[in-house]
């Protein structure tokens, strides 16, 4: 099999997780096996054998990438995914709604004056750039919360915000598993953030309703619309 066979078969797989790129993967990994085997009654062969193995090992590696991606955390990544609705919302909500920012450009009236375009700056996209780029910061400050009644299981805020007079939630219901919790916490909201960014700062530059529900349920899949029935977000 050559070099150029392996490659293709290898950008197939990690191009789509089908059962049909999962039995290009096993045959491609037997034709592999033995290629190996054979490859010590050539010259050819034996100068071939060297980068078997590694090909083998970036196979497996990418096979192994897609089986994980399947079985995403949903209470994790739900919670990721409404976390920076809420943050966001919140660092909206302490900016001076008067401040506007500059966007567009200068353009020509028939008159001959100039005008330019104004836009809030909490509602621009320059700024909700920025936000976006600290918000996964903000991810230490939630743990993980078991309902009382239903007992389902949430990342929540735990940590109060300045405004908040110093009141803590009750810290009974939450979990705290160190840092390794926060950490994956943070994974997941980079890697939302990184999937999606221009919905993000579009929904919010345009204003929009129930951000959370229409983000994390909507147009990532991340949440179940039952996550939402009681929420204002």
């Amino acid at each position: 099999m050559s070099r150029l066979s392996i490659l293709s078969v290898t950008s197939k797989v990690a191009g789509r997780g089908s059962t049909t790129d999962r039995h290009s993967f096993f045959v491609a990994t037997k034709t592999f096996t033995r290629a190996s085997l054979t490859s010590v009654h050539t010259s050819q062969e034996i100068s071939m054998s060297p980068w078997v193995k590694p090909v083998c090992l970036v196979l497996v590696a990418v096979f192994m990438s897609r089986t994980t991606e399947s079985k995403k955390d949903e209470a994790l990544y739900c919670s990721a995914c409404v976390a920076i609705a809420e943050e966001l919302n919140y660092s909206i909500s302490q900016t001076d709604p008067k401040k506007t920012i500059h966007v567009g450009g200068f353009r020509l009236k028939p008159d001959g004056s100039l005008t330019d375009k104004k836009v809030p700056l909490a509602r621009s996209e320059t700024y909700l750039t920025e936000l976006l780029e600290e918000v996964c910061n903000s991810m230490s400050d939630y743990a993980l919360y078991e309902d009382p009644d239903t007992k389902e299981k949430s990342y929540k805020r735990f940590a109060p915000r300045g405004n908040d007079g110093g009141n803590f939630p009750d810290f009974k219901n939450f979990k705290f598993d160190g840092p390794e919790s926060s950490s994956a916490l943070k994974f997941a909201c980079e890697s939302i953030v990184e999937e999606l960014e221009d919905d993000i700062i579009s929904l919010f530059a345009s204003e929009a309703g129930h951000v959370a529900k229409t983000l994390c349920s909507e147009i990532s899949g991340h949440c179940k619309s039952s996550v939402f029935q009681h929420s204002e977000l």
